[in-house]
């Protein structure tokens, strides 16, 4: 008698992979991300002039064959300057995000395993936090931090956390109490090995797909904390702080606004669908 052969169970990220690639509006936005990572990457290469070359002599020019993006009032070529600022705009997005993931988790996390006076101080130490909003606060600490890289990932990173650690308490929350956790406690397993083991990544799920999103919110919080002077001092080319340097030339010379606020938007655009097709993969409820 013959022995059946059962298929190889499927690992939950191919389950994942296979429904997100049905997305195709993500696929398709997950793509041009990608892409615009390497050609950012690739900016020495693919760059025609230097981000900080100046040419008093192509002030102001419309976008032509020479310059595809035009010029600024300094004269420096804008595509070059797009290219390398996008290197600080990605960067900043996704380290600022991946910072606010990692503290608000390990609170999130404490607060809602131990519950009680450990939850409570936690919870009322966040609330002080969220009194302002995530904007404002992060403008507070890089006012008080100064302009620089290092300082706008920590104050978008600040005003983050609270959000994803009051998210994951309450996916915590709601796992904290199941068999596998109570086994894990019986066997003797340390609070800590159950947390990292056992709760949080039966409780991730919502925090990747607010994460997924949060990318293209840190993006805008630096693009606006660039706007107001306290992003990457110049020449730097971030995104937000050509913005900036072109607003007094949105009449005259609109080019130098449009393609820097048009990457912004595509970018942002392409990290909610990219979000939302996560959230449509990671469905429980999703019936291949």
């Amino acid at each position: 008698m013959k022995k059946s052969i059962k298929a190889p169970r499927e690992t939950s990220f191919v389950i994942f992979c296979r429904r997100f690639k049905k997305e195709k509006a993500a696929v398709a936005c997950l793509i041009i991300i990608v892409l615009m990572a390497l050609a950012c990457y690739l900016a020495p290469l693919i760059a025609p002039y230097a981000y900080d070359e100046i040419n008093s002599k192509a002030l102001h020019q419309l976008p032509s064959w020479q310059h595809i993006f035009g010029t600024d009032d300094m004269g420096r070529d804008i595509f070059s300057r797009i290219l390398y600022g996008g290197r600080y705009s990605l960067a900043i997005g996704v380290l600022a995000t991946g910072l606010g993931v990692l503290v608000g988790a390990i609170f999130g996390a404490i607060a809602g395993f131990f519950g009680g006076k450990v939850d409570m101080i936690i919870m009322r130490i966040f609330d002080v936090f969220q009194a302002l909003p995530s904007i404002l606060l992060s403008i507070l600490i890089s006012s008080v931090l100064g302009a620089g890289f290092t300082n706008m990932i920590i104050a978008l990173s600040v005003g983050s956390m609270v959000g994803y650690a009051r998210l994951l308490r309450a996916s915590i929350l709601s796992v904290r109490k199941i068999d596998y956790v109570e086994a894990a406690t019986a066997i003797g397993c340390s609070s800590a090995r159950i947390i990292v083991r056992h709760v949080i990544p039966n409780a991730m799920t919502p925090m990747i797909v607010q994460a997924t999103m949060g990318v293209a919110q840190q993006i805008l919080g630096a693009a606006t904390l660039a706007y107001i002077g306290l992003g990457i001092p110049a020449p730097s080319p971030e995104w937000g702080a050509m913005l900036s340097a072109a607003k007094d030339y949105i009449r005259t010379y609109p080019h130098m606004l449009v393609f820097p606020g048009v990457m912004i938007a595509i970018t942002v655009l392409c990290f909610n669908m990219i979000g939302d097709g996560v959230r449509d993969a990671l469905d429980p409820k999703l019936k291949d």
